[in-house]
């Protein structure tokens, strides 16, 4: 059996061995064009070198170019985690256009006077409601107050970017602590009524006086309303907003970013709500109208 077997590969061998020879001739002429000598084990060789070749070439196409989408499983794949991707994509963007339209809406209320007065606090409800000034001054100021006093006192304040440092740390600065230039001079007509929807206060003033802004800020809204006429809304640091309204002219566009006491606006009586020459003047603090009269002296 052994001999057998031995026999038998032997003779496999000697086949592969086997030397034949292929010839090219001319099919009209029958010349000899080319002569060529062959034994299986070569022809294997040259077959198997062949399939590898082109096995590899099929895995690099496959791998870098973009032919792989067509391979079964994987666009399904793909295109999981690109629609993944993109939902998340859109979220984000949602949040975003509903956080702008609700800022957006904010500043189309306070530019029609389309909004309901909500005081922030306990003292805020006190002064709508119009609680003596001297039950106001009984309140005991807090830890931060005192501090703040102490600082003042001994000179050590300095403006940094919105913000109020000392020797001892930074303080963050309250609609309190900041400093607003009077957007002019001029004889206040109407106060601060909220119970009445005017969450600003009037003030007349010559023809052509120049309205400058009370802060350092972006320009946000440089438009024209019917009951307003000529508004320029500004929005500074710590989340306040100043409108000007009824100006003859707009001397900034949206986008500017203007120094406190630089000119903004000139004073005018465009828009159904007025009677005559005046700016109507609001300050906003974190989406809520205040008592301008309270933090800018006019």
């Amino acid at each position: 059996m052994e001999k057998e077997g031995n026999k038998r590969w032997d003779r496999i061998k000697e086949r592969l061995r086997h030397q034949y020879r292929l010839v090219v001739m001319n099919d009209e002429t029958f010349e000899e064009v080319g002569s060529y000598r062959l034994t299986w084990m070569n022809v294997y060789i040259a077959l198997s070198v062949v399939l590898v070749l082109v096995v590899t070439l099929v895995v690099l196409l496959f791998a870098f170019t973009p032919i792989k989408r067509y391979l079964p499983g994987y666009t399904m794949t793909t295109k999981s985690n690109d629609l993944y991707k993109i939902e998340k994509r859109i979220i984000a963007l949602e949040k975003e256009v509903n956080a702008r339209e609700i800022y957006l809406q904010s500043v189309r209320d306070a530019l029609t006077n389309n909004v309901e007065y909500k005081p922030e606090n306990v003292e805020d409800e006190e002064k709508a409601e119009g609680v003596a000034q001297n039950d106001k001054d009984n309140i005991e100021p807090n830890a931060e107050d005192y501090r703040l006093r102490r600082v003042v006192e001994r000179g050590e304040l300095a403006r940094n970017n919105g913000e109020i440092t000392s020797n001892s740390g930074t303080i963050n600065r309250s609609i309190d602590q900041m400093f607003f230039v009077p957007p002019l001079k001029g004889t206040k007509s109407a106060g601060f009524r909220p119970d009445k929807k005017h969450y600003g206060i009037d003030i007349i003033a010559p023809r052509n006086t120049a309205i400058k802004a009370v802060a350092d800020g972006v320009v946000i809204t440089s438009d024209w309303t019917y009951d307003t006429g000529n508004v320029i809304a500004i929005q500074h640091e710590n989340n306040i907003v100043s409108f000007y309204k009824h100006n003859s002219h707009l001397l900034k566009k949206v986008g500017s970013f203007v120094k406190a006491g630089e000119a903004v606006a000139i004073i005018g009586n465009t828009g159904e709500l007025t009677d005559g020459p005046h700016l109507h003047f609001e300050l906003w603090y974190n989406g809520n109208p205040v008592n301008p009269a309270e933090y800018v002296n006019f």
